[in-house]
């Protein structure tokens, strides 16, 4: 493992994303998008608009070299005036493999948008802690990054240059990861957990020592010492924070990567057990199943069982 707890998160989640289209507009316009199904992110590349999301109680104004991201499952109207009726995002970019359209003459906005894939089994890791709508304005201290971004996106978009594609992910994948920086560096007080733990440069040391050495019997002393703090003082400044015991938290990073070993690897359960710092099989299995609720065995069953039903439903 890394010593990167935000870098090990992000890969155990499998969090990918994508620039999916985009649109243009010109004079009076407004369209709705369905809620969506997976995180949603946007950015607006030239003029502004306003930003209704279902469930809050006011308008945000999104300017030149804003973006957006939306975790809620919340239909969301964008639109240069919010009176107007929206039209349908979906019929708006209806027709085979449709994904750039034009409102008006398409001279006054744009907008760029994409979606963050998350793993169906692990992606809630992630999802969990993130609020449900994130806005980093054009003028935080993030800005500088973003407009380079989004200039590079768009003209990745724009090229037949060899590789495009791939370059359009990565700095989309790029993108969503400062996003989430900014947020961790500009939100006000979050929920304790992993995300705010993350954030706190108080206990960040020990968040990274746990990281690059799950399997170790990490002590709460020497946790302490790492974050220059008493053993009281970190103890409590932990569970304050991240929403756990330090040791809580360290079994249940272990236990997320025990579910990914047994759904995806074939090692056999005593040599995960040793892998992941437990003195033997038993031990393992008995912590296993007090978190998930059943043994290792039966839940790589289960989880290679549901892999045949889903495979067998593509092949028919």
């Amino acid at each position: 493992m890394s010593a990167d707890p935000f870098s090990d998160i992000l890969r155990f989640t499998q969090a990918e994303s994508l620039v999916t289209g985009g649109f243009s507009a010109g004079g009076p316009w407004a369209i709705a998008f369905p809620a969506p199904s997976s995180i949603k992110f946007f950015a607006v590349v030239k003029g502004g608009c306003w930003v209704s999301i279902e469930g809050e109680p006011a308008p945000v104004w999104f300017g030149t070299g804003d973006v957006g991201l939306i975790t809620a499952k919340r239909r969301l109207v964008l639109a240069s005036d919010l009176n107007l009726p929206p039209l349908d995002a979906m019929a708006v970019f209806s027709g085979s493999g449709k994904t750039v359209a034009m409102l008006g003459d398409g001279n006054d906005f744009a907008h760029i948008g994409g979606h963050v894939l998350l793993d169906p089994a692990s992606g809630r890791l992630l999802a969990d802690v993130l609020p449900a709508w994130i806005h980093v304005s054009a003028e935080s201290p993030q800005a500088t990054s973003f407009r380079w971004l989004l200039a590079e996106l768009v003209a990745e978009r724009r090229t037949d240059l060899p590789g495009n594609q791939l370059a359009a992910a990565q700095l989309s994948q790029l993108l969503f990861i400062q996003i989430l920086r900014a947020h961790l560096q500009t939100s006000g007080p979050m929920p304790a957990g992993w995300l705010r733990a993350l954030g706190d440069p108080r206990i960040a040391p020990a968040m990274r020592l746990m990281h690059a050495d799950p399997s170790r019997s990490w002590g709460l002393d020497e946790l302490a010492d790492a974050c220059a703090m008493s053993r009281t003082s970190f103890a409590n400044r932990f569970r304050d924070v991240a929403g756990s015991t330090p040791l809580a938290y360290l079994g249940g990073w272990r236990m997320h990567l025990a579910t990914r070993a047994l759904r995806e690897g074939k090692k056999p359960v005593a040599v995960l057990a040793l892998e992941l710092g437990y003195s033997s099989e038993s031990a393992f299995s008995t912590a296993f199943k007090r978190a998930v609720g059943e043994s290792p065995r039966a839940y790589r069953l289960a989880a290679r069982a549901n892999e045949d039903v889903v495979a067998d439903a593509v092949a028919d």
